[in-house]
């Protein structure tokens, strides 16, 4: 150590300038190279002691809460929580507080750009608009639009609801899909904006419209917390094609690195097939709906175990 400092002291002045103040921490080791490395998200939470983890309430088996409270639980919740058991570890804090923050379609971009949340953990679709305001680790599901009726509706498609009415989540693919559709195929549907999922479904138990349409697989989630699931179904072709991944801050390398080395080791263990049946074979809220993983998502997981 004592020959690495002569060394460099040696070196021209300019030499030492472009090595800075990180080069000498290292070779002298007189400092805790993680004060000096920490930036955006993990000095935020390293300064503050908390993690602040968004959550949806009602996405099902993503991430939701029981009617009798409790903290949020899901798939993504089960993923989001390796990524702050590693937070922990890196930043040397066995015992981080992990704070549950609620989020919607509407709120969860702008709590996670304003530092309100840390990182999403729900049923959000990666979409290249979106990053421009947040970024993304790698794709957790794959699912799309289809539409939530009564079985005796006499719906099969989109089309079947002219002169109905249809319930979409505000700030959703899925509002913007089927407006989308509307418009282009000049459609006379009518539409009831509604905040969540909860809202949605409710809408269409109660007969304020014919259908609700969100992810086909929080359609199934829906439906299996229903009094009357035998009264549901999902019905039409996929509208669209909605990969999930969890939400970071943009422009935070640092923290997007250390959730995609999480979520590429779980797909390269092979720990994802066991999350992933926990909470989709069957679910957790009813046996008899069960969804095995697709090979296009299989693929994915593949395609996204990063080596190190």
């Amino acid at each position: 150590m004592r020959e690495t400092r002569a060394f460099i002291e040696r070196l021209p002045s300019t030499f030492r300038a472009v090595l800075g103040a990180g080069a000498l921490v290292v070779a002298f080791g007189s400092t805790p190279a993680i004060a000096q490395e920490l930036t955006g998200t993990l000095a935020k939470i390293n300064e503050s002691g908390t993690i602040l983890v968004g959550h949806r309430e009602t996405s099902i088996p993503f991430s939701w809460i029981d009617s009798d409270g409790g903290d949020p639980k899901g798939y993504s919740i089960d993923l989001c929580m390796k990524v702050v058991d590693k937070v922990k570890e890196v930043l040397e804090k066995p015992d981080l507080n992990v704070r549950f923050v609620p989020v919607t379609p509407q709120t969860r971009i702008p709590l996670l750009a304003n530092g309100t949340i840390d990182i999403e953990c729900g049923s959000t679709t990666n979409k290249l608009s979106r990053q421009e305001q947040v970024s993304y680790l790698p794709t957790t599901f794959i699912t799309g639009t289809k539409l939530l009726v009564k079985k005796d509706s006499g719906i099969a498609q989109l089309e079947d609801l002219v002169g109905k009415r249809i319930a979409l989540a505000q700030g959703t693919t899925n509002e913007r899909v089927i407006k989308a559709m509307i418009e282009e195929q000049s459609l006379d549907i009518d539409v009831l904006n509604v905040a969540d999922h909860a809202e949605g479904f409710l809408s269409l138990e109660t007969d304020r419209v014919d259908a609700y349409s969100t992810d086909h697989i929080l359609l199934f989630g829906l439906i299996t917390r229903s009094n009357s699931p035998e009264d549901y179904e999902v019905v039409g072709d996929f509208l669209s094609y909605d990969p999930y991944a969890i939400m970071v801050r943009r422009n935070d390398a640092d923290f997007q690195l250390l959730g995609t080395r999480v979520i590429a080791d779980l797909f390269r263990t092979g720990e994802i097939k066991e999350i992933y049946a926990k909470w989709f074979e069957p679910f957790p809220t009813s046996d008899a709906v069960s969804e095995p993983p697709t090979d296009l998502l299989q693929a994915s997981w593949r395609i996204n175990a990063f080596p190190e």
